[in-house]
């Protein structure tokens, strides 16, 4: 089967837009190919070096993971410090990474932008840091984001070169895996743009039923259609578009017909978008609180996962090392 590796950073919880962008296609995913699943919580220091418990957060990722359905016997889940064999690889491939290349990344000068007071070096070397991640397991397919798309391709450019550096074809040209029409992009509570942690406008697959429903009642609306089928404006069509992933056909017929014929009452249509999405993540929220007490358990996974991700990694490391010349005299 062919390998496929994903990550997500260990700076918070789970949303629905992980949730329908990525994580019900992981879980599919996993029954049909050698899927690695990982906690990036090394990346996570990029933009937080001094995190208030990486430990927590690490944790409530991994127990998210689980809770929507990421099995650690059909895949590899691992936490990345576990597998230093991952870092090896980082200062080898930053060795044949050149600053111009980096400089130019649109993530890192997005991201110096927007944190001019920590411009570190590990920002800089993000692709690099990725590349590895991606290389140490010499996966083929690599599930991103349109933000990433260049940092994948970063990444067989790093994997070219050092095939080509050393006259070798060792490291594979990874490439996207593509959902296709099953890739549901989430938009955000506020008006625009997608959902996510850092924008404040994310329902977290772990919120109470009354936070969500605080959150939902707060979303973006408009004054309401004037003229009936009137075009809809980006914030309503961003909750028509929540209530399409958690509600029923019938719903969502019956609020689009209320609209068109400019009767609609947001106020109503917010209360049970709230509602549905309680229904929908009741599930996942209640599986998250009995996982997170099962320490045991979590340790049995995390442990399970270092082992079976350095089988791996630890090839690659000792081939790419015969390959550039670190040999046992």
């Amino acid at each position: 089967m062919e390998i496929v590796l994903s990550g997500i950073r260990s700076t918070g919880n789970l949303h629905l837009g992980n949730y329908f962008g990525a994580m019900k296609n992981f879980v599919r995913m996993q029954e049909e190919s050698n899927c690695f699943f990982f906690i990036a919580d090394y990346h996570s220091l990029t933009t937080h070096p001094t995190p208030e418990n990486l430990f927590d957060t690490t944790k409530q990722v991994l127990v998210e993971y689980l809770a929507c359905g990421i099995d650690p016997e059909k895949c590899t889940l691992y936490r990345q410090s576990d597998i230093p064999e991952i870092p090896e690889l980082y200062l080898l491939l930053n060795m044949n990474a050149y600053m111009g290349e980096l400089e130019r990344c649109t993530t890192f000068k997005d991201k110096a932008r927007k944190q001019p007071n920590n411009v570190n070096s590990g920002l800089l070397t993000y692709p690099v840091l990725m590349a590895a991640d991606i290389l140490i397991h010499r996966a083929l397919k690599v599930p991103v984001g349109k933000d990433q798309e260049q940092h994948l391709e970063m990444t067989r450019n790093f994997a070219a070169r050092f095939n080509r550096m050393y006259n070798v074809d060792y490291f594979p040209e990874p490439t996207a895996y593509n959902f296709g029409q099953e890739l549901v992009k989430i938009p955000g509570l506020d008006g625009s743009g997608k959902m996510g942690k850092s924008e404040g406008n994310a329902v977290n697959l772990a919120d109470e039923p009354e936070v969500i429903r605080k959150k939902v009642m707060r979303a973006v609306t408009d004054a309401g259609p004037t003229v009936p089928n009137q075009e809809m404006v980006e914030s309503i069509k961003n909750l028509f578009t929540l209530l399409k992933v958690v509600s029923t056909s019938e719903t969502v017929t019956f609020f689009t017909e209320k609209y068109n014929d400019c009767s609609i009452r947001y106020g109503d249509l917010k209360k049970q978008l709230a509602e549905d999405i309680i229904n929908f993540t009741t599930p996942i929220r209640e599986r998250i609180i009995e996982l997170k007490s099962d320490n045991d358990y979590l340790r049995k996974v995390i442990n399970q996962g270092a082992e079976k991700s350095r089988v791996s990694a630890t090839k690659t490391i000792n081939e790419v090392r015969e390959i550039i010349g670190f040999r046992k005299f």
